[in-house]
């Protein structure tokens, strides 16, 4: 399952405001399993929407194993 989990400075506003949030969940949602095509969306985004250079952010990818997720008193 992706998550997107962005922490930043920029305004709520700016981002809440802004259909940059729809933009953001579709590549993370679109790029499944390819995190090179992730990333180049991503910094598409947030340069374009935001104003913000790709080399001001770190993207981190995270593959956790089934027996790392718990969901209802148990593991996947």
């Amino acid at each position: 399952m992706p998550i997107l989990n962005i922490t930043t400075n920029v305004p709520d506003d700016v981002i809440t405001n802004s259909d940059t949030l729809k933009l953001l969940s579709k590549a993370v949602t679109d790029g499944v399993g390819k995190p090179e095509q992730i990333s180049k969306l991503v910094a598409d985004i947030l340069e374009t929407k935001l104003g913000i250079p790709s080399d001001r952010f770190y993207l981190t990818f995270h593959d956790m194993a089934r027996s790392d997720v718990g969901w209802k008193g148990s593991t996947f």
